[in-house]
C-alpha cells in the first residue's frame, strides 16, 4: 500500500501568532527511509514547522500523523517515545559529563530511568556497552572520556546525533545540522547523516544548498509560511518561484 510508504504526514498545518500567520496550510508527506529537506529563505517558517511537527508548538489548525497514528495534541516527550525524535532539543544536556556519560543518560531516558543515578552497576555497565557502540558509530570513540563542554563544535554536533540515536527513533528531525560548521566538519556530519538514514527516516532543515543537493531524496521549499515547491533537487532548484523567492530576499 502506498500509505505504508509515508511515515509522517502533515495536513493543513497552520500556526498563527497574534494575527501573524507563520505557517499557512502546509501539507507535507515524508516517505519512510528517505532524507527529506525543508528549505527556504529566512523567515519562511521552517523552524516553526519543525516545532509544530514535534509539538514544541501547538498548531492553530491542521493534523499530524506519524506511522498512521494521529499525534496532534500529543506532548513532545510522548512523540519522542513513539519514535519521532528531534535532535538539538534534547542534546548535550550535561556539559560536564563525558561523551560516553551523555549518551548513557540518553539511553537511561529510553528506559524511563533518566534520573535514577543509583541504578545497579550491572544495569549501568550494560548501558555503557551500548553507549560506546553509539559513540563509535558517530566517530567519537577517541573522545569518549572527554567532557562535552571541551569538544570542538563539529564533534558536539556528532554527540547530539548520538544522544538522539540513543532514543532509537524511527525518524529523526535535524534542525540545521551544518550551522556554524567548517568544511571538514560538514563532510563528516553529512556522511554521518547518510549512515544514520540507512535504516531510518530523516527530515532536516538546512541552509547549506550543496549539502541539501547531495543528501536529500526530496526537498520541500517554504516561503512566507507556505509550500512553494516540492521534489528532487534537480527539479526544485530550477523552479521559477523558488529562484524568485531566494533571489528576491537576497539569500542564495
Amino acid at each position: 500500500m502506498a500509505s505504508e510508504e509515508i511515515i509522517l504526514e502533515a495536513s493543513g498545518l497552520t500556526k498563527e501568532f497574534k494575527g501573524f500567520i507563520a505557517v499557512k496550510n502546509v501539507n507535507l508527506r515524508v516517505k519512510r527511509h528517505t532524507i527529506h529537506a525543508l528549505i527556504g529563505p529566512n523567515g519562511a517558517g521552517k523552524t516553526t514547522c519543525f516545532n509544530l511537527l514535534t509539538h514544541f508548538l501547538t498548531p492553530t489548525a491542521g493534523q499530524i500523523h506519524f506511522n498512521g497514528r494521529n499525534i496532534t495534541g500529543s506532548s513532545p516527550a510522548a512523540i519522542a517515545r513513539m519514535g519521532l525524535a528531534r535532535s538539538f532539543q534534547i542534546s548535550a544536556v550535561f556539559p560536564h559529563l563525558s561523551v560516553r556519560e551523555n549518551v548513557r543518560v540518553a539511553l537511561q531516558r529510553k528506559l524511563g530511568i533518566s534520573f535514577q543515578f543509583w541504578r545497579s552497576e550491572s544495569v549501568l555497565a550494560r548501558l555503557d556497552a551500548r553507549a560506546m557502540e553509539l559513540v563509535a558509530a558517530v566517530g567519537l570513540a577517541d573522545f569518549a572520556e572527554a567532557q562535552a563542554v571541551d569538544l570542538p563544535y563539529g564533534r558536539k554536533r556528532a554527540l547530539e546525533i548520538a544522544t538522539t540515536l540513543a532514543l532509537e527513533p524511527e525518524m529523526m528531525l535535524l534542525d540545521e545540522p551544518m550551522a556554524g560548521l567548517g568544511q571538514e566538519d560538514i563532510k563528516r556530519i553529512a556522511a554521518l547523516i547518510r549512515t544514520v538514514a540507512r535504516d531510518r527516516t530523516v527530515l532536516m532543515v538546512e541552509h547549506n544548498m550543496s549539502v541539501v543537493a547531495d543528501l536529500s531524496d526530496t526537498i520541500t521549499v517554504l516561503a512566507r509560511g507556505e509550500v512553494l515547491a516540492e521534489g528532487p533537487y534537480a527539479t526544485v532548484s530550477k523552479h521559477p518561484a523558488v529562484i524568485e523567492a531566494y533571489v528576491g530576499t537576497g539569500h542564495g
